[in-house]
Parts: C-alpha cells; structure tokens; sequence
C-alpha cells in the first residue's frame, strides 16, 4: 500500500499494491516490503466501510491469486511477517512503535488476502499457494516448507505471548481475526466440515501443543475486557496537508518525518470507534466458540473442547489425572463475574452454556454461589425480552435455566434471595420478590409468548421441564407467581376446549364431505394433552411435597377451583389430579365453615392452620419430577452454523459478501 495510501478510495490503483499482485516475483529480502507496508488509514469499524473496503482491493486480490502460482509473492509476504514476529516480543518491551506498525500491517494484508483466496478457491488450491517453492516458475514440491502451517503457529505464539499493551492491542486482534480467517472455510460449505486442513493443523503438528495456552489467553481476553488505546496512541503525526498518516519509510531507512512522534488523532478525522466497548475480547471469544466447536478428527477429539471441558480454579491445588490432556487453571471467580456482566450477547450466553454443560467443575463452582441471582437475573432479561432476541439466543437462555434447575440445591436457595424492585418486569410493579418466584414469572412468560407466536414444541418442553424441576423446592411462592401458574392452566384448558370443539366439528363435517382433508386435531389435542398433564404434575408436586410452604398457590387453587372439575374424570388426568382435587375439597370444606365474605388475610390464616391438619398420608406419592439436559445426536449440525452466523454478524473488522455465504441464509436468526 505505501506511504502515500491513506484512503480506501486510492488502493484499486496503489503502485505498490499492483506490484505484490503483478506478474513479476519479488524477493522477501527487496526494500519493497517496507514501502508497501508503511500505510496508515483509519480502520475500517462499520459493514459499509469494510465492505468499501473489499470491493476497492478485490480486484488486486483477484490479481494475486492469477499470479501468485508464477511469483510466490504471498508466501514472500508472509515470510517477511514470520521473520518480523520473532522480533515482536522484544520491540514491544523497547516500544518499537515503527516495527510493531509495520508487522500489523503486513498481517493486516494477509488477512485480506486470504479471506478473498479462501472464499474463491478450495483448501487444496489454497494450500498450493502456501507451499511454493522458487524453483522455476509454477513450480511447487510436496517436500517444500508448509507456510500455511507455520503462520498458523506463528499466529498462535502471538496471541499467547506478546504482551498486551497499546503499541500491541491492534495487531493481537488482527493475529485472532486471521485465525478466524483461517477457519472461515466452513462459511462456503452448506454441510459441516467434518473434515479440513485447517483443522488438521490446529488439532496435530506443531500447533497442538498451544491448546491450552491459547484456550486460556482467549479465556482472560474476555474476562478483562480491555479497551482498545485511544485513536492515535501509538502512531505518529499526519501530513501538514492533512493528506493522511505518513512514516515516509523508504528501502528500509526511516526519513526524518517519522521522528515527530506524537501522542494524536489518526489521519485527518478521528476514526470512529467500534460499538463493542472491547473489539479483543469479542474477537477472542468468538474464535474460542469457533475452536470448540470445531469437529473431531478421525483418530482424535477436539483438543480445544478437551481444553474447555477440563480446565480448573486456580485456587484448586489437585493435581490434574494425567489422562486430562491440554488442562490448565484459571481465574473463576473472574469469569464468573464476566460471564455475569456480558449476557447481553449471544456468543457471551453461548460460552455460559458450553461451560456449565462441558466443564463440571465450573458448574459446582457457580452452583455454590450464594450471589447467584447476579448470574440468573440477566438470563431471565434475554427470556422476559423475547420478542426482541433471536431464537437461538432465547434457546441457549433456556438450557442455562434447566442445567441450573437439575441441581436441588439451587432450586432451595433461589427461594432464599429476596429481589427488590425489578425494573424490567413490566407486567406488575413488583417491589419485592424472590428469585424463585421471579424465575417462575419470566418462565410462563415465555411459555404464553410461545403458545401464541412461535409455536415451538421444544421450547414448551424445556420450560415445563424447569418448572418441574423446581416444583418440589417451590418455598413462599409469591402471590403474583401462584396466580400465573394457575393463569397458565386456565388458557391451557381454555386451549384444549377450543381444539376439541374443533375436532368435534371437523368430524361431523367429515361425515358429510368425504373429498375434504381433515386437520390433525387429533395431535394437536394430544400436544396440549402432554401439556396440560406436565402442568397438572407441577402443581401436584409442589402441594405434595411442600404445602406448608405455599399458602398462596393453595389460594390461587380455591379462587379458579372450577377449572379442574373437567379434569376430574378424564382418563388422562384422573390419576394426577386426585392429591389437587383432595387438596381443593379439603380446604373448601374449611372456608365453607369459616363463613361467607372472608377477606383475602382471614382465607390465608385459614389455609395455613388447614396444613397443619391436612394428614400428609392423604396425599398420594408420585415418582419425583426430574429432567436433565441431554444434547440432540449431532450437535454440531446446530451449534456450528450458530457460531458462525455470530461470526459473521458479530466479528470486528470482517466482512463477507453476504452472496458467497453458504453455511445459513441470510434471513435466519
């Protein structure tokens, strides 16, 4: 690009540009490299800046991909970077601002270069580029060095090991975007790759032995959350004419315009910010999600997912079982604060999901909080703000909740933490509530939201499986609480009347028409059947197993006690509703005697001296309610496309074309 490209505009037609894309070779050790790699020009930060971007250097791309066969100018480019990184760690302890620059900006066209040579042409023609050999012109050897695989390492050992300082921040998120490059492979692919040479690169070979190391950077880039430098932190002075950044570096020596370091603005106009308030920590954990999920080899696991499912407390002094390959500790009290503090996106939930299934030792950890309304409180805001959430997100939201819930421990304390004033929750002012019962809310919420807009079976199915989860723990459900459980009931009742009706009368109408198809009402009927009954075994778990507890729920039973009378006798229900339907006559009975027009506190002290005399022997014991969480076959079928749609709406300074994309449409949340 050279010392004069300060513009997007001017790179389609940059000298310097058009001879690394040219027809004629240029050796790695030619002054060339530092003209063309002392540029300066604000960053692209939005989609439309970097898709400008692209479409300015696409055809010098293009170019490079026709002639790099002949001129292995990439693989020179790339060993001019290689030879700079070894010297990186020491030019970031001297402040070595000029070195550190030029070697960002050398990764910086890698970076852009690759992203085109990966979306155009298959691994294995990609590989060809990587591997040339100046021998004679088009010439490539098998036994020739593998640059691919050694700027994969090289890009490893830089995440891992330089510092992180202001002079460093950039190019540690350039060396993470380009990984991310590296991988995008799969974008291009409507099937998971299950399969890859990238991925063989990462998961054997020179760069296994980084896993753990790298897993854990990531890990502690999004726990620190660090900000980038301030716009022109680490660069020097513009041009007097404004006519952009200049280091004015010519065959290697430096000219006197560069000496004028300055603490100011880049270029002419400060450079807009990204919204994200850390591009390195998003970077790093979107490439974490990446690595993780990346498909096993043949002949051996993911070690990344190895990595995560294994890591420990650093305050854990056991020693780790040596068939715990790649395992490392790490700070949990940070993360957990970070994870509790970064909910507000997808990938953030994700990591949250993919530690407490994978990694049992950070699910006791975070189930022996006691501050951990910190963590459910934000995922009970991403279910509450359904509508505004993609599916996905809202599902992951989901499964944290039902892994927490598989816990007894949990369901007790959530009781215990008293909630005041949840701004969030709309519905009713709600001044003091406990976790428990704001849990409760926001889960029916979700439930009624479901019933009416999506429609989605598994999502009613892994909310039921919450609620019954907890249902046996349910301690001093709030008023508010007990009235929706029962609420949510009465519209499945409602429901269930409707669609019989419907059936009823499609039957007869099927008796005179017989050309017309029928709706299946009869599965539909069977679906709010299979609900009705969960609800119906929630509530019955709750009375049997902890009546003295609820006096409110009891309540809200007697106030819409008509609703189960047609329950009573159905074949489906008679069953479970036998301890709800002994509860409702006993307490009736006692109101009854106690007289007409009770006021709300007298019918509460009733229900609380009636528990006391209810006999629990009465009541008849049902197995306890227990679901766990079980991953679908082929999780990857799921988890890999959502990581990547992240990827592509989430990663800092990438674009793709959105045309090119194969992996997901473009319309899908």
């Amino acid at each position: 690009m050279g010392s004069n490209s300060s513009r997007i505009g001017d790179l389609p037609k940059n000298e310097y540009l058009k001879k690394l894309s040219g027809a004629e070779p240029v050796s790695e050790n030619d002054p060339f490299w530092n003209q063309l790699l002392s540029f300066s020009f604000p960053a692209p930060t939005s989609s439309t800046e970097l898709k400008l971007l692209e479409e300015a250097t696409i055809s010098v791309c293009r170019s490079l991909v026709e002639n790099n066969p002949r001129t292995g100018n990439l693989g020179a480019l790339i060993k001019v970077f290689l030879s700079r990184t070894k010297e990186l760690k020491l030019s970031a302890e001297c402040q070595n601002h000029i070195f550190i620059w030029q070697t960002h900006n050398a990764l910086f066209i890698i970076c852009c270069l690759l992203k085109v040579f990966i979306s155009e042409m298959s691994e294995e023609e990609l590989q060809l580029h990587f591997i040339y050999e100046e021998k004679s012109p088009g010439s490539y050897s098998s036994d020739s060095e593998d640059l691919l695989e050694e700027l994969l390492c090289c890009l490893m050992q830089l995440i891992t090991d330089i510092p992180l300082l202001d002079i460093t921040y950039e190019i540690s998120v350039e060396a993470i975007s380009t990984m991310v490059v590296f991988l995008s492979c799969q974008l291009f692919h409507k099937e998971v790759l299950r399969q890859s040479i990238s991925h063989k690169y990462l998961m054997q070979g020179p760069c296994l032995p980084y896993t753990s190391k790298l897993v854990k950077t990531l890990l502690y880039n999004f726990i620190r959350q660090e900000k980038p430098p301030p716009p022109g932190a680490h660069v020097f002075s513009q041009q007097s004419d404004g006519g952009g950044l200049l280091y004015g570096l010519a065959s290697g020596v430096a000219t006197g315009l560069w000496t004028v370091f300055t603490l100011g603005g880049v270029g002419s106009k400060a450079a807009t910010r990204p919204e994200l308030s850390s591009p390195l920590a998003n970077q790093s954990l979107l490439l974490l999600l990446v690595l993780a999920n990346l498909t096993d080899a043949p002949d051996a696991p993911n070690p990344y997912r190895q990595a995560i499912m294994s890591f420990k407390n650093t305050q854990d002094s056991s020693p780790f079982p040596s068939s715990i390959p790649h395992a490392f500790q790490i700070n949990f009290n940070s993360l957990y604060t970070a994870l509790c503090e970064q909910q507000t996106s997808d990938q953030a939930t994700l990591l949250l999901y993919t530690l407490l299934h994978q990694n049992s030792n950070i699910r006791t950890y975070m189930l022996a909080r006691t501050d951990m309304e910190n963590l459910v409180l934000p995922i009970l805001e991403i279910l509450y703000h359904v509508e505004e959430r993609n599916s996905h997100h809202v599902y992951m939201a989901l499964i944290i909740l039902l892994i927490l819930t598989e816990d007894d421990g949990f369901n007790r304390s959530i009781h215990e933490v008293i909630l005041k004033n949840i701004t969030w929750y709309s519905e009713r002012v709600l001044t003091e509530i406990s976790l428990g019962s704001l849990l409760i809310l926001v889960v029916i919420r979700t439930i009624q939201y479901n019933m009416t807009r999506t429609r989605d079976k598994y999502l009613h199915t892994n909310c039921l499986a919450a609620l019954a989860n907890m249902s046996a723990q349910f301690r001093s459900l709030h008023q508010y609480a007990a009235q929706r459980i029962i609420s949510l009931f009465s519209l499945l009742s409602k429901k269930h009347n409707k669609v019989l009706e419907q059936a009823t009368q499609s039957l007869r109408g099927s008796l005179s028409s017989n050309d017309v198809p029928l709706p299946d009402y009869a599965q539909d009927l069977n679906v709010i059947e299979e609900v009705i009954r969960m609800m119906l075994e929630i509530i019955n778990s709750c009375l049997t197993n902890s009546l003295h507890h609820n006096p409110n729920l009891v309540y809200a039973l007697l106030y819409k006690r008509d609703l189960f009378e047609q329950f009573r006798t159905h074949p489906s229900f008679q069953d479970i509703m036998q301890n709800i339907d002994l509860v409702i006559t006993f307490f009736s009975s006692r109101l009854l005697q106690a007289g007409a027009e009770l006021s709300v506190e007298r019918v509460l002290e009733i229900i609380k001296q009636g528990v006391v005399a209810l006999p629990k022997d009465r009541l008849k014991k049902f197995p306890e309610l227990k679901f766990k969480y079980v991953e679908e076959e082929q999780p990857e079928e799921f988890f890999i496309p959502y990581v990547w749609s992240l990827v592509y709406n989430s990663a800092v300074g990438l674009y793709w074309n959105p045309q090119d994309i194969q992996l997901f449409t473009m319309d899908s949340d």
